[in-house]
């Protein structure tokens, strides 16, 4: 074991073991490091790109389609090819690359499972470590797990098709540098598990598929798309090989959807409603908006016309060219009391009909109980098919800019600020101490959940704004809240998470992700 490896201008903080020793081999490192020089500057230009076009939104503008790019949305084209393997999506499951949770996902009665390294797992290093190498012994099929108790957990002859989702552009990895600095997390995990799985993969009749999370630009989806054909070039394969589906989960991202699509052309097979971080994005890029405040998150549903609207215009610009619009995510998890899981079923299958009925081709579930209810959902609609690429949608009125900022109706109430509270808290306590993925009341909540609940308090504080009751938000009448919920946990565990939450909720500017100053708290 040593303390620290030094390869050319990269620099591991951390100590190799066994892990670091199978996964940072003298290859691996070498890819990852002519992806980082290769790509880092622009990654940094992409970063203040952001930073500029936030702070037009805070002085007023509101999003829009570019007219630049005018030509893109309305002349005639199509993606490339899709592989046989994913032309099916009807049901993909999504969580953290934890030994049993791959086993019991890869296993569950769904078409996809994405092992997401960004919204539901905390980037400690032996985390990160852990993860590749699961993935990798799930590509080879060797992947198991022995309990406490002695129960073994085994893949099944044909589990689910395996994508990996890699960290956002904003996300660095601390514990790798180069020439001083940390490297970003997103290159990390692409590099890592398309060196060690591509030929794997391949060989078996599937491939590297990836998904893209966070995206605020089509100039981000040329980075993503250099980054592919550099690796594709790098290894004798054809273009196109490597397969991503890119999330819109950020308010301006929706508005270049064509143009998404347009500059990974090659490489793309679909966009997906991340509808948890959309609404966390609306609120982020708004925030300045005193008249587009959300209500308690309980009143964010789906049946929000600005949300639909969102969904009928990504179901509607990725079937005129070829690509799949993936729905999204139902936070409910099954209940053990009887009647309580009835009524998440009955929730689930309304949200999972809701988008089958808008012609989504699949849908995202977090736990394997409900695979059989979304999958009902969707074998009912698409009967013989495969997925819904011939739904249109081409009488639809056009989708405008008005009805995708719309306002959203519902009531602000100390019950939901307190509920936010707790999430966010809870959530916190959680990540901070290595779980990403966490169930609280009924709900899985993750990054993007947590996001929605700190921010909506921010914004409610900063637009001076008063519960149903009457009662005025502050930063006082939080801080009150946030002790007495603090209070009643009971349990020292939450004292750091309870004083990040008050300073990224109390702050003047608000914190663009609770996982910056998050990281800087995990080893």
């Amino acid at each position: 074991m040593t303390d620290t490896i030094i390869h050319s201008d990269l620099t591991f903080t951390q100590p190799f073991s066994h892990a670091e020793k199978q996964l940072l081999t003298p290859e691996a490192q070498q890819f990852l490091l002519e992806l980082v020089t290769h790509f880092s500057a622009e990654r940094e230009r992409l970063l203040v790109l952001r930073q500029r076009r936030q702070q037009r939104y805070d002085a007023g503008q509101l999003p829009d389609f570019d007219m630049e790019t005018a030509s893109i949305r309305e002349s005639a084209w199509r993606i490339g090819t899709i592989p046989d393997d994913l032309l099916d999506r009807r049901v993909e499951i999504t969580g953290p690359p934890e030994r049993k949770m791959v086993i019991n996902a890869l296993n569950a009665n769904v078409k996809v499972y994405m092992a997401d390294f960004e919204d539901s797992l905390t980037p400690q290093w032996d985390k990160l470590m852990e993860g590749q190498q699961t993935l990798c012994e799930a590509v080879k099929g060797t992947l198991s797990f022995t309990s406490e108790s002695g129960k073994i957990y085994q893949l099944r002859a044909a589990p689910a098709v395996l994508m990996c989702r890699v960290r956002g552009l904003h996300l660095d990895e601390k514990h790798v540098q180069w020439q001083g600095k940390a490297i970003p997390g997103g290159l990390f995990d692409f590099a890592l598990y398309f060196f060690h799985n591509v030929s794997a993969l391949l060989s078996k009749g599937s491939g590297p598929y990836f998904y893209l999370p966070k995206s605020e630009s089509w100039q981000e989806a040329a980075w993503w798309r250099e980054i592919f054909c550099f690796a594709e070039d790098r290894f004798q394969l054809p273009r196109g090989t490597i397969k991503v589906t890119v999330l819109i989960e950020t308010l301006p991202a929706v508005f270049q959807m064509d143009e998404i699509l347009w500059n990974l052309r090659d490489h793309i097979v679909g966009l997906n409603c991340g509808r948890w971080d959309y609404i966390f994005s609306y609120i982020k890029t708004l925030r300045q908006h005193g008249d587009r405040i959300l209500p308690d998150r309980q009143s964010i549903t789906m049946a929000q016309p600005f949300l639909d609207a969102y969904s009928r215009l990504l179901v509607k610009t990725c079937h005129r060219r070829g690509a799949f619009a993936m729905g999204g995510m139902s936070a409910l998890i099954p209940a053990k009391e009887r009647a309580r899981n009835e009524w998440v079923l009955q929730r689930v299958r309304e949200d999972k009909q809701r988008e089958a009925d808008n012609g989504h081709d699949g849908t995202w579930i977090a736990h394997p109980g409900l695979a059989d209810t979304a999958m009902a959902v969707f074998d009912a609609a698409l009967d013989e098919r495969q997925n819904q690429l011939d739904v249109l949608r081409e009488n639809d009125a056009p989708v405008d800019a008005a009805q995708l900022l719309a306002p959203c109706a519902g009531e602000r109430t100390e019950a939901g600020m307190r509920a936010n509270i707790r999430v966010a808290l809870r959530y916190l306590e959680a990540w901070l101490g290595g779980n990403g993925c966490v169930p609280i009341d009924g709900l899985m909540e993750d990054a993007a959940t947590a996001e929605i609940a700190r921010t909506s308090i921010w914004q409610w504080i900063h637009h001076q704004q008063t519960l149903s009751d009457g009662q005025p938000v502050s930063a006082e009448s939080f801080l009150r809240m946030l002790d007495e919920e603090r209070c009643q946990l009971n349990d020292a565990r939450y004292d750091d998470a309870a004083r990040l939450m008050a300073q990224i909720t109390t702050e003047d500017e608000l914190v663009s992700f609770l996982t910056l100053p998050g990281y800087r708290l995990i080893p």
